[in-house]
C-alpha cells in the first residue's frame, strides 16, 4: 500500500488553489492576518460594511475574540437572495427521502421563498432577534428552511440530532432557555418511525422546560401524535398564506448565530456559541478551496446538522457558496449510497471514516456494479481515517480520499489534505490558510490557567494547539464561562487532541 498519493498533474493545474497560491496565501495570513481575513471578508454582501477586522485579547480579565463587530450581515440573505438573480432557477437542495421514490427539487427562488414565509411564521408567533429555537427534525428539507428562517430574524438556533432522547433534548431546551421548538410527527430512518413529537412532549415535562411557549409540528409521516393546544400548532396550517416577502434583519458581524451541543471526552454536553460574521466567511471560504468547488457541482455531505459538520458544511457552506446539494433522509446502506452517488451525478463528496469502513466491509464487488464518471473529489472526517481506507478510495472508486481535522469548537476545517498536496494516507493534511497550528507539551500549572511549552522540532508529538484568533472561532460555552477560560494558553488554544508533526509539515492525529 503506498505511504503517498500524489496529486495528479491534471488535476492540480486545475485546482482552485494551487501550491503556489496556498503558500502566498498561507504566508500573507500569518504575516498580516488583518490584512488576508479583511479581504476574504469581501467575499460576503454585508448590510454594513466592516472597517474593523479583529479584536482579539486573552487577557483572563477580558477574554475576547472579535471579528468584523462594526459590519452588520444576515446569513439567511447571503445563502438565499444574493444568488436569486444568477442562480435562482437553479436546484439548491435535492431532497431524497427514506423511501428513494419520495424526493423534492428545490431551486434556490423556491427556497428563498419557503426561508421567508417561515420567517414570517417565527415573528408572527412573537420569536424575535436573540430568542432561542431548539430544530428537532429529521434530514427533511424543512430543517434547513428552519434554520435559514431563525436566521433571517436573528434568531440563536440549536439543532438537536433527531436520533437524541428526551433527557437529551430536555438538556439543551433548559441550558439555552429556548421558547420555541420546531420538530415532526415522526421521523423515518431505515423504514423505522422515531416518534419526535412524542419525545418532545416528554422533554418538556423535565425541570427547566418551561421557557417553550410554542411547539411547531412538521406533518412527515402522518402518525398519530398528541397535539396539546394551544402550545402544539402545525407547521403547514401556519405556513399557508404566510408572505413570501421578508426582510432580512441586519445582525451585528458578533450576533449570535447558533448554539451546538458537544460532549466531548468528558463531563456534560457543552453549548458551543458561534456568531455570524467571521463564522460565515470561514467556512464558506475553506468549503471552496478545501473542496475545489465548481458552479456545476451537485455536493453531498452525509452529516445531520444536529453535528457541527451537517451544519457548518452540510447547510450553511454550500449555499453560500451557491452550490447544489444532496439531503438525504434514509439510513445508511450501502447500494443506496452506491445509488445515489451514480444516479444524482454527485461529484464532491464528504462523509464520516466509518461510513468509509462500512462500505469496505461491503466489498469491492458492489461498489463496481455502479460507475461513478462525476465524482471528482472525497473528503472525509469525524475521526481518524486509516490508511487502508485511502487505499480503497483509490482503488475501488478511482480517487484517494482526503481527510481534513476540525472541531466543533473551530467552527470550520483547520488542517487538510488539500488538492495542492499530496496525499500521505493516515495524515489530517497541513493547516489551511490563516491556521498556525503547533505541538505543545503542558507544564505544572500556575492556579486554574493551563501552562504549555511548545516543541519546534520537526518530528513531534505531543497536544495540538492553534494560535487563537481565525474568523470561525467559537466565542464561549453557554453558561460556562471558567470552561472556556481552561481552553486557552496565552495566545493558543489547546485542543485537547493528541498529534503529531511529521517534517513535512502534515499532521497525524494519535487520540
Amino acid at each position: 500500500m503506498p505511504n503517498r498519493y500524489p496529486v495528479s498533474a491534471q488535476f492540480a493545474a486545475r485546482a482552485r488553489v494551487d501550491k503556489a497560491r496556498y503558500q502566498r496565501d498561507y504566508a500573507k495570513s500569518l504575516a498580516d492576518p488583518e490584512a488576508f481575513w479583511g479581504e476574504v471578508g469581501k467575499r460576503l454582501d454585508w448590510i454594513k460594511p466592516y472597517s474593523k477586522v479583529r479584536d482579539v485579547s486573552f487577557n483572563a480579565d477580558d477574554l475576547h475574540v472579535r471579528w468584523y463587530e462594526d459590519g452588520t450581515l444576515n446569513v439567511a440573505a447571503n445563502c438565499l437572495d444574493r444568488h436569486l438573480e444568477t442562480r435562482g432557477d437553479k436546484t439548491a437542495i435535492i431532497w431524497e427521502g427514506d423511501d428513494p421514490a419520495e424526493s423534492r427539487r428545490i431551486s434556490y427562488r423556491e427556497l428563498h421563498a419557503e426561508v421567508c414565509k417561515a420567517a414570517n411564521l417565527l415573528a408572527n408567533l412573537g420569536v424575535v432577534k436573540g430568542d432561542r429555537v431548539a430544530i428537532y427534525l429529521p434530514m427533511i428539507p424543512e430543517a434547513a428552511i428552519a434554520m435559514l428562517a431563525c436566521a433571517r430574524i436573528g434568531a440563536i438556533h440549536t439543532v438537536v440530532f433527531g436520533g437524541f432522547s428526551p433527557d437529551s433534548l430536555a438538556s439543551r431546551i433548559a441550558d439555552c432557555q429556548c421558547k420555541l421548538v420546531i420538530t415532526a410527527d415522526e421521523g423515518l430512518r431505515g423504514g423505522k418511525a422515531t416518534a419526535l413529537k412524542a419525545n418532545v412532549d416528554a422533554a418538556l415535562l423535565r425541570p427547566r422546560t418551561n421557557s417553550v411557549e410554542t411547539v411547531l409540528v412538521v406533518r412527515r409521516t402522518g402518525g398519530a401524535i398528541n397535539m396539546q393546544v394551544p402550545r402544539d400548532r402545525w407547521w403547514h396550517a401556519l405556513m399557508e398564506g404566510q408572505s413570501t416577502r421578508h426582510a432580512a434583519v441586519a445582525c451585528e458581524a458578533e450576533h449570535p448565530l447558533f448554539i451546538l451541543y458537544t460532549s466531548g471526552s468528558t463531563g456534560a454536553p457543552k453549548g458551543v456559541l458561534h456568531t455570524t460574521g467571521g463564522y460565515l466567511v470561514f467556512i464558506s471560504y475553506t468549503h471552496e478551496c478545501v473542496f475545489d468547488l465548481r458552479e456545476d457541482d451537485v455536493y453531498w455531505c452525509t452529516a445531520d446538522p444536529g453535528w457541527v459538520t451537517g451544519t457548518s458544511y452540510g447547510i450553511v457552506a454550500p449555499l453560500a457558496n451557491g452550490v447544489t446539494m444532496i439531503v438525504d433522509e434514509g439510513d445508511f446502506d450501502a447500494e443506496r449510497w452506491y445509488s445515489l452517488l451514480e444516479g444524482q451525478h454527485i461529484t464532491v463528496w464528504y462523509t464520516a471514516p466509518t461510513a468509509i469502513r462500512m462500505l469496505m466491509k461491503a466489498g469491492p464487488e458492489l461498489a463496481r456494479q455502479h460507475h461513478f464518471p462525476h465524482l471528482r473529489f472525497v473528503a472525509s472526517v469525524g475521526e481518524p481515517l486509516n490508511p487502508q481506507a485511502v487505499w480503497w478510495g483509490q482503488e475501488v472508486l478511482g480517487l484517494p480520499i482526503h481527510d481534513n481535522w476540525w472541531q466543533t469548537e473551530t467552527g470550520g476545517i483547520m488542517i487538510a489534505n488539500t488538492p495542492a498536496f499530496d496525499i500521505k494516507p493516515g495524515s489530517m493534511g497541513r493547516p489551511l490558510p490563516g491556521v498556525e497550528a503547533c505541538i505543545v507539551e503542558h507544564l505544572e500549572a500556575e492556579g486554574e490557567a493551563p501552562r504549555v511549552r511548545v516543541i519546534d522540532s520537526p518530528d513531534v508529538e505531543g497536544e495540538l494547539a492553534l494560535k487563537a484568533g481565525w474568523p470561525s472561532m467559537f466565542c464561549g460555552y453557554l453558561n460556562n464561562e471558567a470552561r472556556y477560560r481552561k481552553c486557552f494558553a496565552g495566545e493558543l488554544y489547546l485542543t485537547g487532541d493528541l498529534a503529531r508533526r511529521d517534517a513535512d509539515g502534515y499532521y497525524w492525529f494519535v487520540g
